[in-house]
């Protein structure tokens, strides 16, 4: 998973940031561009209320004085302008705006893996994938030996670079995405092989869509172009899923946050979009256990928001455990039940791309051939390399999707995300504990609807339902009661969410996951964040990082100094990132 590069500031500049905003939140000028140095020009992305004509994007170019456009999103009906500071809160105050916000920076968050979620069940049913269009967006795609078929072509039908930086993967990162979707294992296929490195969907058609540089680095306006295309190139490659194991934090609402509103165009033109939900499950900077640490666009309530589970280096999925490296909910601002589901992303072994960043900067990640050959000496491997993150659980899910609709092509987006939540494995332990070997830290998670969603993919027991959903898939939103204490479940009146027993609260989200089988969450005597849920501070108090402010405030935790680091491609020093990128989690 992948966040913002942004300067570091201190908890303490935090708190002042989220008090000093308060009045901005209720513009329609983004928070995180209050107070900005009037000498200098920004590039904004500006959504009008309308689709905009060649007139408006004119008429922001002279309110500015000077601004000049740079890009047309019009799947979010704005466009990329660079300005000067000064103009934005004259562009504000016109009536056809609807809202400004940064082109913010982004960066890009199997044999185990398939058999943890029952991906044999497909292929021995003949599903894998075979037709179903996959829209990689990411780092890119090398035209390695497992992503090439019997006849020899290359499975990425289609590429486009969006980042100006050449041809195919840099960075390493979208390769390894790609081969956990749809490697067919031929590199790990051999008389004397152990393990057979497969994808969840191998004979799916990969859309490799280049929006990462070779640092894993992007904006949102270039993620947005990406998706924008792979809805004009739909019909052309039946495109059905996009997989984003990229993200940033959250700094306003999902209806306004341009990211958002890209994804939400996708998802109603019929692409299931997948997003991961973060590596921040550790952050524990507001007293909060990680909780609320989801990022954009995976905080959107209508995409398929993935967790990462551990296969604790066995196939039998009864003692899996989640990654507490995983990012949990409810999302900021909107307080949405996040993540969606979780899926293996612990030490995941894909393909390699030789020559790009990730293996050059993590070489002790590069697989050793004894780890799936007979006889094989101390070598590495010149075709796998191993990464942990919920980048890597978010495509096994892209490509159980890329099963599911070959096996029935008629599912809308809504109703795939509804079985897949649905049919999940809902058997978690109470809690678990992880150390971090590095600094000796214990992590504890509960195993709640925040941590672990509606549960852990179960692609055979997906493929066996015979349900038809109707209504929206929308995750639901929580309400907090101050009274009793409780927080509640509160799914939208048109959702699928109780439309019938098999979609009830209860079914998709289980009794072990609900605090006693109603739709409270917690009651007033539980408390997994550690602080009363009454108190001012808390997740839920006016101060606190639910308020009128996003929990990242102006300036973002993933700066120079940030959680994960100059040791990590979360960041640029962290004690965490060898645990997690490197070595994986215990």
């Amino acid at each position: 998973m992948f966040h913002y590069w942004q300067k570091a500031f201190s908890l303490l500049a935090l708190h002042l940031a989220v008090a000093g905003l308060a009045l901005a939140q209720n513009t329609n000028l983004s928070p995180d561009l209050a107070g900005m140095n009037s000498e200098t020009n920004v590039n904004v992305i500006v959504r009008f209320k309308h689709p905009p004509s060649q007139g408006d994007f004119e008429r922001i170019a002279r309110l500015s004085k000077g601004g000049v456009l740079l890009k047309r999103l019009l799947s979010v009906k704005g466009g990329v302008f660079t300005v000067p500071a000064e103009a934005l809160a004259r562009i504000a105050t016109d009536p056809r705006v609807a809202y400004i916000s940064p082109d913010r920076r982004v960066r890009g968050k199997l044999d185990l893996t398939a058999a943890a979620i029952n991906a044999s069940a497909a292929w021995t049913s003949d599903w894998n994938g075979a037709g179903i269009g996959v829209a990689v967006i990411d780092s890119g795609v090398v035209p390695v030996p497992d992503l090439v078929d019997a006849n020899g072509t290359f499975r990425v039908v289609y590429e486009q670079d969006f980042t100006g930086g050449g041809p195919q993967d840099q960075f390493g990162h979208g390769t390894h995405i790609s081969g956990i979707i749809a490697s067919n294992g031929v590199s790990s296929t051999c008389p004397n092989c152990t393990r057979t490195f497969q994808g969840i969907a191998p004979g799916a058609n990969l859309v490799d869509l280049r929006v990462l540089d070779r640092n894993g680095e992007s904006n949102d306006s270039t993620v947005i172009q990406a998706i924008e295309t792979a809805v004009a190139l739909r019909a052309r490659y039946n495109i059905r899923v996009i997989n984003l194991s990229l993200g940033r934090p959250v700094f306003e609402s999902y209806t306004q946050d341009p990211l958002c509103q890209a994804v939400e165009a996708a998802w109603q033109a019929g692409i299931v979009v997948v997003a991961a939900a973060g590596n921040d499950g550790r952050d524990n900077s507001f007293n909060s256990n990680g909780y609320g640490t989801i990022g954009s666009p995976g905080n959107d309530p209508y995409v398929i928001t993935v967790g990462a589970m551990k296969t604790e280096g066995t196939p039998d999925r009864s003692d899996d455990l989640i990654a507490s490296y995983s990012s949990k909910g409810p999302t900021s601002v909107d307080l949405f039940i996040k993540p969606d589901i979780v899926a293996p992303g612990n030490l995941v072994v894909s393909l390699l791309a030789l020559g790009t960043t990730l293996p050059a900067e993590y070489p002790s990640d590069l697989v050793p051939l004894s780890y799936y050959m007979l006889n094989a000496g101390a070598g590495l491997s010149t075709n796998y390399f191993s990464l942990s993150g919920t980048s890597m659980a978010t495509p096994v899910v892209s490509g159980a999707v890329a099963d599911l609709l070959e096996a029935e092509p008629g599912l809308t987006p809504d109703q795939v995300k509804a079985k897949l939540m649905k049919t999940a494995y809902k058997t978690f332990p109470a809690s678990s504990t992880a150390t971090d070997p590095a600094t000796g830290d214990t992590y504890t998670d509960q195993y709640d609807a925040f941590t672990a969603g509606a549960g852990y993919l179960d692609l055979a027991a997906a493929l066996a339902d015979t349900s038809e959903p109707t209504g929206s898939a929308m995750s639901p939103a929580t309400t907090w009661d101050p009274v009793s204490g409780n927080a509640y479940f509160t799914p939208s009146a048109s959702s699928v969410w109780g439309s019938t027993p098999d979609y009830s609260l209860q079914s998709v989200w289980g009794t072990t996951i609900l605090s006693d089988g109603s739709n409270a969450l917690w009651g007033s005597q539980n408390e997994p964040w550690g602080v009363p849920l009454s108190a001012s501070q808390s997740i839920w108090g006016t101060q606190s990082i639910w308020g009128n402010q996003s929990i990242w405030g102006t300036q973002s935790i993933w700066g120079t100094q940030s959680v994960w680091g100059t040791q990590s491609i979360w960041g640029t020093g962290s004690d965490q990132a060898a645990d997690i990128l490197t070595l994986g989690e215990p």
